[in-house]
């Protein structure tokens, strides 16, 4: 069959997830217990105590189907946002709502704007659909909204704002994303991608574009910290008739009731939250002083991660796993000299750190002439 086979999508790259801490300890021969995973932007804390309450008692339902138009959970996301149930999309994790997108608007020959250090899923699913995607120079690795606004053209039809970034933590503010949002053209649906909006202390806000009917969708997840990444759940925020286009293109059930019941309850515990916010904050500023110590690069983050150049990022990568240490090696998002760190625990963050000092110590850490400390 596959001469048949459209070529964009044969040409397609997969989309290279963390490495599972299970196939680490199958390599290392060590329980997964053993293996650290600071890849993937996970909640070191685990699932809301709340959300895995409702998830155990709704197995007893597992032989039913879910609601399928997720009415509980759309209303529940639309009463703590001040929305309707009708702005509210949800997804197989936010992921999906940019495949939704895709089947709405993209065409071949289309075309999408995003920074050039963006999260690769957006490349991936224009491909998937046959348009072209357009990166921005992002200098500083943070969005320059003024340059992706001029390379909007007449095919331009979806222009992508990840908000912190993913891969390199950094914030657009409200003035920057305002000036934007004043100047892009019509013909253009802007897509918030928000994954790591609650870790943020005072984040802009684009619900208000939602509100006064902009062609925007705002995606959100239940993956970071709410710590719900295996249910693969998350929702796009839009306008009525945006958001009525968007269910046109979602499959029947495609958010399952157990990933339903975690995230409604999830949703309102803000003491998880809390707890979460204040472990991240405390294990980001432990990661960026010792980071500025050691006198390597790294770009201040918002988020619960850090970008850090450390010469060969796969090499810091491979030797990291063989010590049980899982990170994010960046060779896909065109950054070879560095690694994206989750923060985890305090005890998770030492022993990263401890093994990336032993590492150095014997000359396998590489600053570069650009590096500074950031």
């Amino acid at each position: 069959m596959q001469p048949s086979a459209h070529q964009h999508v044969l040409d397609l790259i997969a989309y290279e997830p963390g490495k599972p801490a299970e196939e680490l300890a199958r390599e290392l021969g060590l329980e997964p217990s053993a293996i650290v995973k600071l890849a993937s932007n996970e909640n070191p804390l685990g699932p809301s105590p709340k959300a895995l309450a409702a998830m155990r008692e709704a197995l007893e339902r597992a032989h039913f189907y879910p609601d399928g138009g997720g009415w509980a959970l759309r209303g529940a996301i639309a009463e703590k946002l001040g929305l309707d149930r009708a702005n509210v999309v949800l997804g197989n994790g936010s992921n999906e709502i940019i495949e939704f997108l895709g089947h709405a608007f993209l065409k071949p020959g289309d075309e999408v704007v995003t920074a050039r250090h963006a999260f690769a899923v957006y490349t991936l699913m224009a491909q998937l659909f046959g348009a072209k995607t357009v990166e921005v120079p992002d200098p500083g690795y943070a969005h320059d909204l003024a340059a992706m606004l001029a390379a909007i053209t007449p095919r331009t039809r979806q222009v992508f704002i990840a908000n912190p970034n993913n891969p390199t933590g950094t914030l657009v503010g409200q003035a920057e994303i305002d000036a934007f949002m004043e100047r892009v053209p019509e013909h253009v649906v802007v897509v918030f991608d928000e994954a790591y909006y609650e870790f943020l202390e005072s984040p802009p806000d684009v619900l208000k574009y939602v509100r006064d009917g902009r062609n925007v969708v705002v995606m959100r997840t239940f993956s970071k910290i709410q710590g719900l990444a295996a249910l693969r759940i998350g929702y796009g925020l839009a306008p009525a008739k945006l958001a009525g286009v968007l269910q046109k293109t979602r499959q029947p059930f495609n958010a399952n009731a157990i990933a339903q019941a975690g995230a409604t309850a999830g949703l309102a515990d803000a003491e998880h939250m809390r707890r979460t916010r204040e472990l991240t904050h405390e294990g980001r500023n432990y990661l960026q002083a010792e980071f500025a110590e050691m006198g390597l690069e790294f770009v201040p983050s918002a988020a619960n991660f850090v970008l850090v150049r450390v010469g060969d990022g796969d090499a810091v990568f491979n030797a990291l796993l063989k010590q049980g240490l899982i990170v994010r090696a960046m060779r896909s998002y065109k950054m070879p000299e560095w690694i994206r760190v989750s923060v985890g625990t305090m005890e998770q963050n030492r022993r990263f750190i401890a093994a990336l000092r032993a590492l150095d110590a014997a000359g396998a850490v590489s600053r570069g002439e650009l590096a500074t400390v950031a």
